[in-house]
């Protein structure tokens, strides 16, 4: 059983979940568990690893058009180096200030591959939280910000530059789209993070809406990293199928596109349509294919 199938499982028993967070009482709460082996590549720095393990779960408190209020992180590893320790308290930080959030503490334990869990709280605002249930045909298909940057950080944390590899770092260090998560609380019929990646949370909300969607490939923005690593044929594969980059994918009714994409800090780009079923990319299938936990 693959982790789609698991959460699919534990739906019918636990009501609050099945989303990027849950929401209880108008209080988001959410939880992610990263590792080295799968999420950390050699060459990141415990700063680096703190921010992101921490940014993943803000990332899912943006998702559902909440405010964050505080997160805390449970680092685990081999030894305690108070070195590497501090800089991951310090990523923790100043990824949560980076959203007018708080670190706010968290647990130590030992573990024989550098491991950390963190924990994100959040606010619905006046709006409500947005889901990934309710888009609709004729809705706009819109994005946060650029995608492929992990992507590159990938191929650069595999090069033997010192200064590939601190560029790599850079672009790991990704700001939780919080703030446009809010500004698209009133408008959007349906909202996800991308940490599987774009295709991936397209059939994950086409699944959810029980919708479909076109994709206009040309009009996914690209970030610029993926041209300093990759060859123009690989442009798509990066910024569509690999995950990790940790923008929203949503719905937008078409006359509320204009007024989103202005209230969005990191910006909106319309990158598609809903339609009544099927995930496409300029007429072709467009594969269910995206980052895998594991």
């Amino acid at each position: 059983m693959n982790e789609r199938d698991a959460l699919r499982a534990l739906a019918a028993d636990l009501p609050h979940a099945g989303d990027d967070a849950a929401v209880v009482d108008d209080t988001v709460i959410t939880t992610d568990m990263l590792h080295e082996r799968t999420d950390f590549p050699p060459g990141t720095t415990r700063y680096t690893a703190g921010w992101r393990a921490v940014g993943a779960s803000l990332s899912d408190v943006a998702a559902m058009g909440a405010t964050a209020t505080a997160a805390v992180a449970v680092y685990a590893d081999a030894a305690f180096d108070d070195d590497r320790l501090d800089r991951f308290i310090a990523g923790a930080v100043d990824v949560c200030e980076a959203v007018d959030a708080e670190y706010v503490g968290g647990d130590l334990d030992t573990h024989d591959e550098f491991t950390a869990a963190s924990t994100a709280v959040g606010d619905a605002t006046d709006a409500g939280v947005v889901t990934r249930s309710g888009a609709r045909p004729g809705d706009a298909l819109c994005v946060t910000g650029e995608w492929g940057r992990s992507a590159a950080a990938l191929r650069l944390f595999h090069s033997d530059s010192d200064e590939a590899v601190e560029r790599a770092n850079d672009l790991f260090r990704f700001t939780p789209r919080v703030a446009d998560g809010v500004a698209l609380a009133g408008s959007a019929t349906a909202m996800m993070d991308s940490s599987d990646g774009l295709a991936r949370s397209l059939h994950q909300l086409a699944e959810a809406s029980e919708v479909g969607f076109e994709l206009d490939r040309d009009r996914v923005p690209v970030h610029p990293a993926v041209d300093e690593v990759a060859e123009a044929d690989e442009r798509f594969e990066l910024a569509a199928h690999f995950g990790e980059d940790f923008e929203l994918v949503c719905a937008v009714p078409e006359a509320a596109v204009e007024r989103a994409r202005e209230a969005c800090p990191g910006g909106l780009t319309r990158v598609g349509r809903v339609v009544d079923g099927g995930v496409t990319a300029d007429g072709d299938p467009l594969p269910d294919r995206g980052y895998t936990h594991g």
